[in-house]
């Protein structure tokens, strides 16, 4: 299998994107720490992952809180001997419970660049001196195609741009010790997170009061994306398997869409 007993970390795998991209790392062969705030959830990720074979364990950590991550890691490499690939997915898109509120709160920016963007610098700084000492690593970043152009909102555009571009920091710092860095930017996918974009929508956008928050990201896909079809977390699973491959050696510090076409570049 492509990441035969590769031992894979996985923030955010309790739901979502994160955990769709566990499970397929899983199916490709790795055994899958994962890190998240939901330790039940978390927890419910790794039976299924054990369902197929493969060894996981569920850890509770605040991506934002270094301490936490530090001594995650720490256990992380208690329980597994080491960390070979490491997939950085815990990510939000606006205040706590997706309340409506306006693109401009100071609160919605703390939190958003708190965990999409530190969250990503700290589980990295707290994962790469062990790959640095193993002179061998893999570190997949999630951005969004929102990070990309002004389609994503303010605070989360803004962030998912600060991932690309940290990514691209990384993967020169890391490149003397055989690390590699790279960073992907989904589409639109139906997680537990679009749900909310989706309801936000509705209750700000007349015209859409009555859609379902599933009619509306529908509506969404066919009129931006060519390809006519949603994006999965599977989807984006795979490309992360591949970056985490040793297909993927001479790759570093790039971004991959997978977004049905909906960018181009």
């Amino acid at each position: 299998m492509q990441l035969e007993d590769k031992v894979a970390l996985v923030t955010g795998g309790a739901r979502g994107l994160g955990k769709g991209i566990a499970l397929v790392l899983a199916e490709r062969g790795a055994d899958v720490a994962l890190c998240d705030i939901d330790i039940a959830g978390a927890r419910h990720t790794a039976e299924e992952i054990e369902d197929l074979g493969r060894v996981a364990k569920a850890y509770q950590a605040n991506v934002t809180v270094q301490s936490q991550l530090v001594e995650m890691v720490t256990q992380t490499l208690a329980d597994f001997g080491r960390i070979d690939i490491l997939v950085n997915a815990a990510g939000v898109i606006g205040a706590p419970g997706f309340e409506e509120t306006t693109w401009s709160r100071e609160e919605d920016w703390d939190l958003t660049f708190d965990v999409n963007v530190k969250g990503t610098a700290l589980v990295s700084d707290a994962v790469s001196p062990h790959m640095k000492s193993r002179r061998s690593g893999k570190i997949v970043n999630i951005a969004s195609h929102g990070g990309r152009d002004g389609a994503g909102g303010g605070a989360y555009g803004a962030s998912k741009a600060a991932v690309i571009h940290l990514t691209q920091s990384y993967a020169l710092e890391l490149a003397p010790c055989n690390i590699n860095v790279n960073v992907i930017c989904p589409g639109s996918i139906w997680t537990p997170m679009w749900e909310r974009i989706a309801d936000r929508a509705k209750r700000n956008n007349p015209e859409q009061q009555d859609l379902t928050p599933r009619e509306i990201f529908d509506a969404a896909i066919k009129e931006r994306c060519p390809l006519g079809r949603e994006q999965t977390p599977e989807d984006i699973g795979k490309a992360v398997a591949f970056f985490a491959s040793d297909d993927a050696l001479n790759i570093t510090g790039q971004s991959l869409n997978v977004n049905g076409g909906t960018r181009m570049n």
